[in-house]
């Protein structure tokens, strides 16, 4: 729909140990204008905090919008694309393999902001020298380096 506005997404989790304190950072740019989000918790994954990026970026939006994301997480990008994620919600979170899929929170609410916002997902090599996802990666590892940050009542341990 050619009456939304087109905003560019640009997205990173980081980790420090896997599972461990993690942050995620987002850029988004719209026209001239550019807004850079942050956060993390204190125990979580790094796929946890590619998801948490992308999500965060489309809740921040005010209204519905055409959005390319970028993001070097095969996980988040190859779900998406690939319609892994559809198949795995339609299955009541079960992947294929009959195994249970991982972060349904964190897909579900993704999934939700889909029906919102038009998006396009766009997969970019990490630590290649892209400015902006070399930013974002800078912003989570920030984040996941900050004191007292937040549970998430998300992450299952051993799941």
């Amino acid at each position: 729909m050619a009456d939304k506005k087109t905003v560019t997404m640009y997205t990173d989790g980081a980790c420090s140990g896997n599972p461990g304190p993690g942050g995620w950072g987002t850029i988004l740019k719209y026209g001239e204008h550019s807004l850079e989000l942050s956060g993390g918790y204190r125990l979580t994954t790094n796929n946890r905090m590619e998801i948490m990026a992308v999500i965060s970026g489309l809740e921040r939006l005010k209204e519905p919008c055409n959005v390319t994301v970028y993001s070097d997480s095969k996980y988040v990008v190859d779900a998406v694309k690939q319609g892994w994620v559809y198949g795995w919600q339609k299955k009541g979170w079960i992947k294929s393999n009959k195994e249970k899929a991982l972060n349904p929170d964190l897909w579900q609410r993704l999934l939700d902001l889909m029906k919102i916002h038009k998006t396009e997902f766009i997969w970019v090599k990490g630590h290649d020298g892209h400015p902006e996802n070399e930013r974002c990666d800078s912003l989570a590892v920030a984040a996941a380096a900050e004191g007292n940050l937040p549970e998430d009542s998300g992450y299952v341990p051993n799941n």
